[in-house]
This record gives structure tokens, sequence and C-alpha cells, in this order.
């Protein structure tokens, strides 16, 4: 095991297809001289050059366009996205041609394109650098949505992303770029189409993806200090979600929790919410609760950022209010 930060496994993920696959190219703002935003793609200018490290004009709708033009030619290129708020700026790209292209097509054009993006907020960079829109994204039939929570997903998951014939965009939370974990030498690559259960439990279901899964890990210890014992369930992959796991553990613990940064109206939690409520109504001892971000835009004041977003003493206090 060697312990390395959530950003240098990504760079290593990058960097291990691009030797993998000449096809392989990367692009988008700051990429290559600068080293990216946030230093994923730092030193891979000097090691591919410039046709394989590609720094872009700041137009999110031209570089994203371009990308899908590239995988419609037979490459297979990353295309980064600075923060998921500049994403709207291509959502066109993304959903009337990226998601829609081989539809439209009548089966004949796939887009093997993968979307890189940081979201979620923390960091004190205010409301348009901080909120966490991959819901929205997960709505669009067409595409997949991956959520990385832990190095070895960040490690673990481009390649098949980047196999797969249609177009992954992949969230990874800006908190999580400083975070070391553990990372087998011998990585191998992560299933994304299914969740995971990071920590097991009898008495409720913690549900979180990306960012959160760290806040609701850190619920689940303090709730065993009170003797509830609390599953955690990592999404990983939001569209499409892997539906029998997270209800298969709910009719286990009889109750559950979602915890999305998303806003709570019309949410990823709520769709997470509807699926257990149709699929296991009856196993159901309370509600499913939700702790999300306040619907507001993201406050550049810490004390206000941290009020917005969810926290351990937020889940926490939703698994209380379920009885468990």
């Amino acid at each position: 095991m060697t312990a390395i930060t959530y950003r240098e496994a990504m760079r290593q993920a990058i960097r291990e297809a691009l030797v993998r696959d000449d096809r392989v190219f990367v692009m988008g703002e700051d990429v290559g001289h600068y080293g990216g935003c946030y230093a994923v793609t730092l030193g891979l200018l000097e090691e591919f050059g410039p046709e394989r490290i590609r720094d872009t004009p700041l137009s999110e709708s031209a570089f994203v366009g371009a990308g899908i033009g590239a995988a419609l030619g037979g490459m297979r290129p990353i295309v980064e996205i600075m923060t998921v708020n500049f994403s709207l700026l291509a959502l066109d790209q993304i959903m009337n041609n990226a998601a829609t292209l081989l539809y439209m097509s009548g089966g004949q054009f796939n887009v093997p394109l993968v979307i890189r993006m940081a979201t979620g907020a923390g960091r004190q960079v205010a409301a348009q650098h901080s909120h966490s829109l991959e819901g929205w994204f997960a709505h669009i039939p067409g595409l997949r949505i991956l959520a990385p929570a832990t190095v070895e997903d960040a490690r673990g998951m481009l390649w098949p992303a980047l196999c797969d014939p249609d177009p992954v965009l992949i969230f990874e939370h800006a908190m999580l770029y400083n975070v070391e974990g553990d990372l087998a030498d011998e990585a191998t690559l992560v299933d994304i189409d299914k969740a995971a259960i990071r920590r097991g439990g009898k008495d409720v279901t913690i549900i979180a993806y990306g960012g959160t899964l760290r806040t609701a890990l850190g619920a689940a210890e303090q709730l065993a200090t009170e003797g509830v014992e609390a599953e955690v369930i990592d999404l990983r992959c939001l569209r499409p979600l892997d539906t029998p796991t997270i209800v298969a553990s709910v009719a286990r613990t009889h109750r559950a929790v979602v915890v999305d940064e998303g806003w709570r109206s019309g949410s990823l939690s709520a769709e997470v919410a509807a699926r257990i409520t149709e699929e296991v109504f009856y196993d159901l001892d309370a509600p499913v609760a939700r702790v999300c971000s306040v619907e507001v835009p993201m406050p550049y004041a810490k004390h206000l950022e941290d009020e917005a977003i969810p926290q351990v003493a937020d889940v926490v206090a939703a698994v209380r209010g379920l009885g468990a």
C-alpha cells in the first residue's frame, strides 16, 4: 500500500491512460503550462507534449464541442472543465449533442467522451464556483455520471470511463484533492456500475457520494459511540443509480438518510428517496430523511458556508430523528 492524495491518484489515472492508448488526450483551460486549476495535470505537458495536453481558450462551449468532435472522429478525449458552475456554459454541447447523438443518429454514432470537473463547496470561493450540480446532469439520459469519493475510485474509474462508448462525466469534489489515502500498489479498475458499502450496520442506512461520503462516515463514527450502527453507502455512480444495493440495505436497516450537497428541491436525494419509497416502502420504520444544502447561493463567508452545506451534526440529528 502507498499513501497518496486524491489529486495524485487522479493524475496517475490520466497518465496511465495516456501511456496505454495513443488516442487519449487531455484538453481544457490551463491543463498544460499551469498544470490544471487543481494541479491534477501538473507535469503531464512536459512528459507528453502539447499535442496530447492541450490548453484551450476560455470557452467551455468551444472546447467541449471540440471534444465531442474528436470522440466522433475516433479519439478518446479527456476534457477538463475547471468547476461545475462553468459546465453550464457548455450545457448545450453536453445535453443536446453528446447525450443525444447516439439516439439522433439511429445508433450509428457513439460519443466516447470523458468530461472531468471539480464540484462542491468548502473553499470559500463563493456562489460562482461552489455549487453541486451533478444531480442536474444525472437527470439527462445518454450520460453516465460518476462521483469518485476515495483515492481508489479516483485512480480506478477513469479507464473504465474511457472504455465506455458513451459520454461520461466525472465529478471530483474539490475538498477531496488534498485528502490522502492508502492505494494498493497493484491498483485495480473500479466497477462503475455499482455502489459500495463503505461501512456495515444494522440500524440505519446513510446514503452519500463524493464529498459527502466523509460527512456520512463521520456521522456513523459518532453514532457508534451512542450504540447506533449505521450502514454507509457510497453511490459512486449517480446515473445509472445502483438501486438494488440501496434498497437491499434499507430493507435490512429499515431506516434511511440521504446526504446530498445539492439543493433539496428537485435533487438527487429526492430521486433516491423516491426509489426507496417505491421499492421498500413496507420495510421502512420511519420516513426517508434528507440532509441537503440550504437553498441559497453559496455564501463566501466561512461560517455561512459551513451553515449552508451538510455537516456531521446535521446527519447525526437526522438519524436521531428517525428513532434509530
